[in-house]
Parts: C-alpha cells; sequence; structure tokens
C-alpha cells in the first residue's frame, strides 16, 4: 500500500506542475481569463497543503524502499503468495493436500497426488557382531550410500504408500472395534476399509493377506469362514494382524486389542519385545541376536491372572520373517527366542519383525477349521486333472497370485461349491493351507508386529504410527 501512495504523489504533482506551467504561459501570454486565474490559485493552493514528496528523486526512493520490503510485510499481496507456498509443501510430500474423512474413504494415492508419501520411523542400524559401531553410524552420512538410497525411490515410495493405507485403517479399528461384535463383523469392516485406503486395483494394490482376528489362546491364522457365529466378548485377547501391497510390496503388522485390564502387562511386554527386536534388527545384523533381544525383554515380564502369577513367554516356534515382492515369507526366519541362525541382514531388505507372547507352553500347533491358503511360491507347473481343480486356481491366479486368501475371499470372487477343488490343490502341492496355531486352551496370548526396510543408509519402521 506504500508503495502505491507514493507513485500515486509522484505522478498528481507532476500533472500539477505541468497544469501550473501552462497557466502560467497562458497568463505571460495575450489571455486573460478570470476561470483561468481561478484554476490556477486552486492549484497552487492544493501543491502547498499536499507536500509531503518533494520532487521526483525523493518519490523514487521512498518507492525503492517499499520494493525492497519483504513479501511478508506486504499485507495483501504478501498473503496470497503464502497461501500459494502452503498449498505447495502439502504437495511436496511433507503433508496431505486434504483431510481425512471419519470413517476413512479418500484412497490414500488422493491424499498424497505428488507420490511422496510419509517416511517411518528412521533409526540407526542395530549393533552386529564383529561390526564396528562407528561403521554402521557413518552410513547416515555416507555420500555412497545415499546414491545407493536415491536409485531405489521408487520402491520405497510404493512400501510407504502401503504403509499409510495400514496405519490409517488401524488407528481407525482400533477405536471401532467394541465387544459384542461378531468376528466376522469386525473383518468385513476392517477389509473394506483397506481396500478403499488402498485403492484396490487386482493385483496392483489391496489386501495382502486375510485379516487374522485370533482370540485368547489362539496366536495366529485364525479368520472366520462364512457362517462363522463367534462374537468378540470382553475378556477376550484379540490379535489383529492384516497387511497391504502396492505392486507386491507388503506391509505386514499387527497388534494386540484387550478390553480388560488384567491383560496389560501381557500386552505391554510383548509390545516391548517386539521393539527390542526392531532395535537389534539392522544390515549386518545376526538374526539368533535378534531373536536373543526379544526373548531377554519378553521373559522379564509377568502376568497375574486370577491370583496366579504367570511369566511372559515367547512362542519359540512362530518366528519373523523377511519380505519379498508378492511373498509373505521370503526365506530368512527371524526367531524371538536365542540359538537361531546366525545369518546376517543385508541392505535393502524388508523384514516382518513379529513376537508373539503367551501364559501357556510357549508352543503352538495346528487347530480348528482351517481358513487360510496361499499359492506355493516355488511349485512348478502340476498337471490337473479335474476341470473344477483347473477353474479355482484360474480364480486364484487371477485375483490373488501367491499372495494369501481365504475362503471369504473365493466366495467374493465368485467360487461356488470349491471345496473339493481347494483339496485337490493342497493334496497336489500347488497350494498350501495355513491353519490356526493355537497354545493350550484357558492360555492367553499377544502379538506385535511391524515391518522394516534397511536401507543403505538407515533403518527405517516404515509401518510406525502414532498408535504404536
Amino acid at each position: 500500500m506504500a508503495a502505491v501512495e507514493v507513485k500515486d504523489l509522484s505522478k498528481e504533482e507532476v500533472v500539477e506542475n505541468d497544469e501550473e506551467e501552462e497557466v502560467d504561459a497562458v497568463d505571460e501570454g495575450e489571455t486573460k481569463d478570470p476561470a483561468k486565474k481561478k484554476k490556477k490559485k486552486k492549484k497552487k493552493k492544493k501543491t502547498e497543503n499536499d507536500a509531503p514528496v518533494e520532487n521526483h528523486a525523493d518519490a523514487k526512493t521512498a518507492a525503492e524502499k517499499v520494493e525492497s520490503l519483504s513479501v511478508e510485510d506486504t499485507p495483501g499481496e504478501g498473503d496470497e503468495k503464502k497461501k500459494k507456498k502452503k498449498k505447495n509443501k502439502n504437495k511436496s510430500g511433507k503433508g496431505p493436500s486434504k483431510e481425512q474423512t471419519n470413517p476413512p474413504t479418500i484412497p490414500i494415492a488422493e491424499l498424497y497426488p505428488d507420490g511422496n508419501f510419509p517416511e517411518g520411523q528412521i533409526m540407526e542400524h542395530g549393533p552386529a557382531e564383529g561390526i564396528d559401531e562407528r561403521t554402521a553410524k557413518e552410513r547416515f552420512s555416507s555420500e555412497e550410500k545415499r546414491a545407493l538410497d536415491r536409485l531405489h525411490q521408487d520402491i520405497y515410495q510404493e512400501i510407504r504408500h502401503a504403509a499409510e493405507a495400514h496405519r490409517q485403517t488401524r488407528q481407525y479399528m482400533r477405536d471401532w472395534i467394541k465387544p459384542g461384535m461378531t468376528m466376522i463383523q469386525i473383518c468385513e469392516e476392517l477389509e473394506s476399509t483397506a481396500r478403499r485406503l488402498i485403492g484396490e486395483d487386482g493385483l496392483k494394490a489391496g489386501l495382502a493377506f486375510p485379516t487374522g482376528c485370533s482370540r485368547n489362546h489362539c496366536a495366529a491364522h485364525y479368520t472366520p469362514n462364512t457362517g462363522d457365529t463367534t462374537v468378540l466378548e470382553y475378556d477376550d485377547v484379540v490379535k489383529i494382524d492384516f497387511g497391504t501391497h502396492i505392486n507386491g510390496r507388503i506391509i505386514d503388522c499387527a497388534f494386540t486389542l484387550s478390553f480388560n485390564p488384567r491383560y496389560d502387562p501381557l500386552v505391554k511386554g510383548v509390545q516391548e519385545a517386539t521393539e527390542a527386536g526392531i532395535k537389534a534388527s539392522g544390515v549386518d545384523a545376526r538374526l539368533c541376536d535378534v531373536g536373543a533381544a526379544v526373548q531377554e525383554v519378553m521373559e522379564s515380564h509377568e502376568v497375574e491372572l486370577d491370583g496366579q502369577v504367570y511369566q511372559v513367554k515367547p512362542i519359540r516356534n512362530l518366528n519373523g520373517h523377511s519380505i519379498g515382492p508378492y511373498r509373505i515369507h521370503a526365506g530368512k526366519t527371524v526367531p524371538i527366542v536365542k540359538g537361531g541362525e546366525t545369518t546376517r541382514m543385508e541392505e535393502n531388505e524388508f523384514y516382518a519383525i513379529e513376537t508373539f507372547g503367551s501364559t501357556g507352553r510357549g508352543q503352538v500347533h495346528d487347530d480348528m477349521d482351517c481358513s487360510h491358503y496361499m499359492k506355493n511360491f516355488d511349485q512348478q507347473f502340476v498337471p490337473l486333472r479335474l476341470q473344477s481343480s483347473k477353474q479355482l486356481l484360474n480364480t486364484i491366479n487371477k485375483n490373488f497370485g501367491t499372495l494369501a486368501f481365504c475362503k471369504r475371499w473365493l466366495e467374493r470372487a465368485g467360487a461356488t461349491r470349491y471345496a473339493m477343488a481347494l483339496k485337490d490343490l493342497c493334496d497336489k502341492g500347488v497350494v498350501d493351507a495355513y491353519p490356526p496355531l493355537c497354545d493350550i486352551k484357558g492360555c492367553y496370548t499377544a502379538q506385535f508386529e511391524h515391518t522394516i526396510l534397511l536401507r543403505p543408509t538407515c533403518k527405517e519402521v516404515i509401518s510406525r504410527g502414532d498408535d504404536y
């Protein structure tokens, strides 16, 4: 505004001076018109009253001072530029371009239209046996490692996209799940929410495996089949384990819900053990060292139930694992007890750091009706004689590929009367069955899990959220 005022005054003075010169010229000439004399006096009077700017040089100096002010000091134009800057910041991947609804309905890709999704928690690589600690810390500043980081940005963005869909889904579900709901109701709400957020698109984007909602002594691999009327109760300890993926880049992440506070020490012990496993992980870390760290923390916790004290035991025959494209178990096993393999973790590997604690024996076995299935990743061509088996395999290949699925999902894909065909595929080794895994009846189990990425420069806990 100041600049405008200065410029207007300078122009006005120039006009007035020109008019005065014109009037003087007329006076000095032949004409002595009274009207013109009146005009002359009026102009002179205005010039004497409005004299804050004496000449063009002063006006120019004032204008230069105003123009030299920062945009933030200029109320009008600056406000518009600030708004533009804020809008651009949202498009840079540092924040969503618009707010999510409640319940969440907007796909993550629309919230981050530039394709830059939020990073997970950044940590240093854990200490490794035989590796100098200084070497691990230098990865952060190494230009060579940073260059390797930049080469894989497309992969990193895909997995972060899947992670953000997982985060927003579970944060909504943690508040939504209540005792009295059926397990089918819970799974269908979670899966429909996750499908919307991930932008389900065949094998390009979707759910990575069926929603696990194992209760109490059942630790893993339970999801309700059609007709299952099981109801979630107040005294249940339920493990919610589900996965999302973009182009086969899988997020495998789980948490435990309990409504009765008496189970809090069990849940806390398993969660802290998971954090210990994450901390011990990193490039060059030995898998056995991760397992030892998990066991040490978990067994330091105990829980009192009905007057009896139970030590929280790691379930020794359940493990974390490496993750590959379209492959939930990619070959490496991360134990949760000491004495495992001395194999080392490597750069650009993905791992599910997954821990289970129990008040029972600390060992699980197959039990109950099977619901989880997955095509054998390494199985070569197998001739099939039954036409129904061929049709079912085509349905599996089209909808799931080598990702895990359940009977509910087969039915959603249009499969009918598939029981015999599914058994045939399992008998021939084309498809593997994964029944529910249970400890002794009457005990309680808990689970926590995060997906981590071992970048060349750092360790990224991709699935980390405000909830856990």
